[in-house]
């Protein structure tokens, strides 16, 4: 076939500004993960699409931010009922441009990023201000929450709509307006719920997507003078590059980051639950969140067992074509992605660890179309010493090392033993030693028992490396607004 008839079957995607689709003059091509093809030509954005975006952007604030909250409330509620209305659209896209599987995308993501506008479309008709009376100096002090203005919002490629929604829909519900940059990786269900915008009755301006890559567009949004407010979730090393740039102008930033999350099981754990949850924790959607347990310390006296059946657990949970029900992973997200993963498994191998199954191990049968996939087993390793890096840096994909450990203090010790602390889990029914190392674990959120289970009113965000600032009910509706005291004297 020719190549230019070639192109005529990729999708094109435009930038969304001023409520406008525009064409750009560069594109980058976005893969198909689970079949390593060419599908899609994202716009590689410059300088010049961020200045019409954030222009577009501070034309709209005044307008939108005079509107009371139950308006605002109603445009989101309208826009989640439109990505339901277009569910199964959404559903498919997320998983061809992601790798994900069609059942995830089902289960978490696509429903997920409605229930984020319907949440916010309420939780901001529900917050105070406060107010105190001096009466004996004949003032009263009250406060109020002014929106910001342009928030600058950069999402990543792990769930795409998802994590943007999380970010679009705070922002907007509080009055302020957007530019969002997602993942130039994963950029189409983005564009799809730009076509949603003007029906469910958002002002031009108010929500401005601009696709590109980090160091052109992503760089020209935090780097803006007129955007004062930068929301980023992605990797630690990007985070510190946002902060240096954003420094000169006092941008209010919240950050959420990477990590490297522990599960610690005791002795006394239901052991059947512990394992069909850790391996889920361990290897969800291929091992691409930023919750996801890499590390596992087990008490000796069941480490022997609990590695077992580990394993063996781990070995059902199928790799393969994202469009099959049966199968819990479809692909990694990159080759590249999927070549560093695949590193470390090598690094452990070579300082002696053991890889009891997935990667080298284990023969992936794929489908036809599927062979040129970035797709890799569940992979566990035992025998790692805790200073390697294979225990130190987050891999992003699905391998969890095992460590067998002997007492409380060594399991905390071990367990805040990286640079990262977003997210810790530990299983035991001993309920004096849960909260004792829920207090000790340096983690910005601790399950029990439990794992990925979220009320979207909880601070969200983690310690130490994992980032800065929290979102979530009452998190995000102070990050994306300014506080005011007013005194009146009478």
């Amino acid at each position: 076939m020719p190549k230019s008839s070639e192109q005529h079957s990729y999708l094109v995607l435009e930038n969304y500004i001023g409520g406008m689709f525009v064409s750009c003059r560069n594109y980058i091509d976005s893969y198909n993960p689970s079949t390593g093809e060419v599908y899609c030509k994202v716009p590689d954005s410059s300088k010049e699409e961020v200045d019409a975006a954030v222009a577009a952007a501070k034309e709209a604030f005044p307008d939108w931010s005079a509107r009371s909250p139950q308006q605002r409330a109603d445009v989101l509620n309208k826009l989640a009922n439109l990505i339901e209305a277009n569910m199964e659209e959404f559903i498919q896209a997320e998983s061809k441009d992601q790798g994900k599987t069609v059942t995830f995308a089902r289960a978490v993501d696509i429903p997920r990023s409605a229930q984020n506008f319907r949440f916010f479309a309420s939780s901001v008709l529900h917050h105070t201000t406060e107010c105190s009376q001096m009466d004996h100096m004949g003032c009263l002090n009250y406060t109020v929450r002014c929106p910001v203005g342009v928030a600058g919002l950069i999402s990543p490629w792990n769930l795409p709509l998802y994590l943007l929604t999380w970010k679009i829909a705070p922002a907007i519900a509080t009055g302020n307006t957007v530019v969002a940059k997602p993942s130039e990786m994963t950029s189409v269900t983005a564009w799809m719920m730009c076509k949603l915008m003007e029906e469910a009755g958002v002002p031009p301006g108010v929500v401005n997507i601009v696709f590109g890559t980090g160091p052109r567009a992503g760089d020209a949004l935090v780097a803006h003078p007129d955007v004062p407010l930068i929301s980023f979730t992605g990797s630690t090393a990007t985070a510190q590059r946002i902060t240096e740039r954003s420094a000169p102008y006092c941008k209010k930033l919240s950050l959420e980051l990477g990590g490297k999350n522990p599960a610690i099981i005791f002795a006394d754990a239901d052991l059947e639950q512990c394992i069909e949850t850790t391996v889920r924790s361990s290897f969800s959607n291929q091992g691409e969140i930023c919750l996801c347990t890499s590390r596992i310390y087990v008490e000796r006296s069941i480490y022997s067992e609990f590695l077992e059946k580990f394993v063996a657990a781990a070995r059902k949970w199928k790799t393969g074509d994202p469009s099959d029900p049966s199968n819990h992973n479809g692909a990694l997200i990159s080759k590249e992605h999927l070549e560093k993963v695949r590193s470390f498994v090598a690094l452990a191998k070579s300082e002696g660890a053991i890889i009891h199954c997935g990667e080298g191990v284990d023969h992936l049968d794929l489908p036809e179309p599927n062979k040129s996939g970035y797709f890799m087993p569940p992979t566990v390793i035992s025998g790692i010493s805790d200073c390697s890096r294979v225990m130190q840096e987050e891999i992003f994909g699905p391998v969890t090392c095992i460590c067998p450990f002997d007492t409380e203090d060594e399991a905390v010790v071990r367990g805040n033993g990286v640079r990262y602390g977003l997210s810790a889990t530990v299983w035991s029914r001993d309920v004096g030693r849960v909260h004792r190392l829920a207090q000790r674990l340096q983690a910005g959120l601790v399950w029990t028992n439990c794992w990925l289970v979220r009320d979207l009113n909880l601070p969200f965000g983690g310690m130490k490396h994992s980032g800065v600032g929290r979102e979530g009910g009452k998190d995000s509706y102070h990050f994306f607004t300014e506080v005011k005291s007013i005194t009146i004297k009478q």
